[in-house]
């Protein structure tokens, strides 16, 4: 880790907090000691002219500063079993791919329309092109550049060409400016989405993107992983505890309140100063948006939807503030976070845990503290959801604890704007690869994770930090495996109220073997199972499709709580380098699936199979061994008894 910057944030949290600040050596690294004598490790840490800073006996281990040049000497103590030192924080994603960027909406002028860009470098920036296309009915165009601030005078306004690429020198002055597009004709009403616009620099470029119709009165997401239809049955997670170890929770009464308006946040703990809070604050603003994907009780008012804004509107939210507001985290307040979570599970009927954050894992999973403390979690009945990272298209980017084979590692897939349309639905370059380091395959499954809508703080970092992504109505819209993560932890939290006879081996099982696959014409999965896992979740699937036995089983959370567990997966290196599952050579395309629309990917076995002629198509090519048939009958019969359930009115 950082050193200097861990120590600042430190000293500031326990200034915030009116603690005593701890005086930390300038020389001291911050270390984990973990043993059977928590005696033995005091006292080695006291040898070592140590401070002790954190008591985590869900691992066994104490934490601590300690000069470096004692490490040797803690290492040889024979209380000491293991040290980690706290070299690689945890952190959450940056979505910035270029210094200059633009909001995410337009707004409409009496001549056009304006967009508002900001320059994110110390430094002013050259734009050195602009390409921009529009309906023909609107004849000409020219672009203005207008600073923020009053000119006087007219801007230079530059003739376009719909669909060419114009070359030019515009001076980007650090912070925000404005782009006005001048029309022949305007008559106003003209979509986002009819619109295209890009400016480049010479090193990136940057590009208005897509828009939803009407965003702030439905997000999408819970109908796109089938939670409105859950909503509609009256199922919205109640009484179902989130454990959201994050950067804290923003005091909203979309948040704080259930739908009938009842507060439905029973606890707030920091495990930063290891103390219940007295206030709700969420100054990084990462774990308010989890909490709006989560849980945001708003309804849903497009169309009718007969649902909510946040995909389990009626679960608890249990913030569990062990995030800086920068998006760093030290290991051990997380894993601070996640021994009270396990400690006071009964009493906030905690059944999920979301952990939408990663790191770089430095060692066998059975062997990383942050994965003992997530598996101590499972074993304690809480269902662990965690983001598998943003560090794709990679393979083996799977960040720590979702490496951990019992944890539901989540991958993200994006919607490209069309809500309702799979055709165009995809996993992005971003979402992590497996496999685990030891050949596991994860992710487990993919969720929603592209341009989420949600509650951000106007005064937190995220908020403050990047003014793009913050909407006109005060709704923050952020990407990543984040915000997958969160999603999926609103489905379990619908499980767990509807099948509370379930535990959460069983519910994990429910969501992945409901999955929906992406399949090519051919019958070959469109991704490898590497980037998919079982494919995109959905709830509702889950409720009359899936099943509550599956691989998971299998595992020995005994064994693995006992640390005598290795496991390891059955992923194998290819001669290319890439990794490979032997008995699914023939079943897998060997080749990108398609970035948006793709007439030869389909999600789902029945939209695959549906989409084929039965006359002049085989439903697979012959070197295929997936029955997808034989999938899709089952599906059918398990419907059929189900209808037959239903008792008639």
């Amino acid at each position: 880790m950082r050193l200097s910057h861990a120590i600042a944030i430190a000293l500031l949290m326990a200034l915030l907090s009116g603690a005593k600040a701890t005086e930390v050596k300038p020389d001291a690294v911050q270390v984990l000691l973990q043993g059977v004598d928590t005696g033995s490790m005091r006292a080695a840490l006291a040898a070592a002219d140590g401070q002790l800073t954190h008591e985590l006996p869900l691992i066994n281990g104490i934490g601590g500063w300690v000069p470096a040049i004692d490490l040797q000497q803690l290492a040889n103590h024979p209380g000491v079993e293991q040290i980690t030192e706290d070299f690689n924080p945890p952190t959450l994603p940056d979505q910035r791919n270029c210094v200059v960027a633009g909001d995410l909406h337009i707004t409409s002028t009496d001549l056009g329309v304006r967009w508002r860009i900001h320059n994110f470098a110390e430094t002013p920036q050259v734009i050195t092109w602009i390409q921009a296309d529009w309906p023909p009915e609107l004849g000409n165009a020219k672009v203005v550049f207008r600073s923020m601030e009053v000119i006087e005078g007219v801007p230079h306004a530059t003739a376009l060409v719909a669909g060419e690429r114009i070359e030019l020198t515009q001076d980007m002055p650090k912070g925000s400016a404005e782009l006005e597009l001048l029309f022949e004709r305007w008559p106003g009403g003209i979509k986002q989405n009819d619109l295209s616009l890009t400016l480049g620099l010479s090193t990136c470029e940057t590009a208005l993107v897509s828009a939803y119709e009407d965003n702030e009165n439905d997000f999408y997401y819970a109908a796109e992983s089938g939670a409105n239809l859950l909503h509609i049955a009256g199922i919205t997670g109640a009484g179902v505890g989130v454990a959201i170890v994050d950067t804290g929770l923003w005091n909203q009464p979309e948040l704080v309140n259930n739908t009938k308006g009842d507060l439905r946040v029973p606890a707030n703990f920091n495990a930063i100063t290891d103390r219940s809070d007295s206030e709700l604050q969420d100054l990084g603003g990462h774990g308010s948006h989890m909490a709006s994907i989560i849980g945001n009780s708003r309804a849903a008012t497009r169309d009718q939807a007969n649902g909510f804004l946040g995909v389990a509107p009626d679960a608890r939210l249990i913030p569990v503030t062990a995030i800086s507001p920068r998006g760093d985290g030290d290991f051990m307040d997380i894993i601070r976070g996640i021994q009270w979570v396990v400690e006071h599970r009964l009493e906030y009927n905690i059944k999920v845990l979301n952990l939408s954050l990663t790191a770089t894992p430095a060692r066998e999973y059975w062997q990383d503290p942050m994965n003992q403390a997530v598996i101590k979690a499972w074993a304690a009945g809480i269902l662990v959801v965690v983001a598998a990272g943003n560090d794709g298209p990679d393979w083996g980017t799977i960040g720590s604890p979702g490496n951990n084979p019992y944890v539901l590692t989540v991958g993200a897939f994006t919607d490209s704007w069309t809500p309702g349309d799979t055709r165009d639905d995809y996993i992005p370059d971003f979402s992590s690869r497996g496999p685990t380091p030891e050949g596991l395959v994860k992710p487990d499954l993919v969720a929603p994770g592209g341009h989420i809508t949600g509650l951000v703080p106007p005064n937190a970092t995220l908020a403050r930090e990047n003014p793009n992504y913050v909407l006109p109505t005060g709704h923050y819209v952020a990407t990543g495996s984040s915000q997958a993560a969160a999603v999926v932890s609103g489905l379990a939290a619908l499980l767990f109220e509807a099948r509370p006879d379930l535990n959460n081996d069983e519910i994990k099982c429910l969501l992945k073997t409901s999955a929906q696959p992406a399949i090519n014409r051919d019958g070959r999965l469109s991704y490898a199972p590497f980037t998919q896992g079982a494919g995109r979740a959905n709830v509702a699937r889950a409720m009359t499709l899936g099943r509550s036995n599956c691989d998971q089983q299998a595992l020995d959370i005994e064994t693995a709580v006992a640390g005598e567990e290795r496991l390891y997966g059955p992923a194998e290196r290819a001669s290319n380098g890439s990794p490979v599952l032997p008995e699914m050579a023939g079943n897998i395309a060997q080749t990108p699936s398609a970035k948006g629309f793709s007439d030869d990917r389909r999600w789902g076995v029945a939209d695959h199979l549906q989409r084929l002629d039965p006359i002049t198509e085989q439903p697979q090519v012959t070197e295929v061994t997936l029955d997808w048939g034989s999938v899709y009958q089952q599906e059918l019969l398990k419907l059929e008894a189900l209808t037959k359930d239903i008792p008639s009115k």
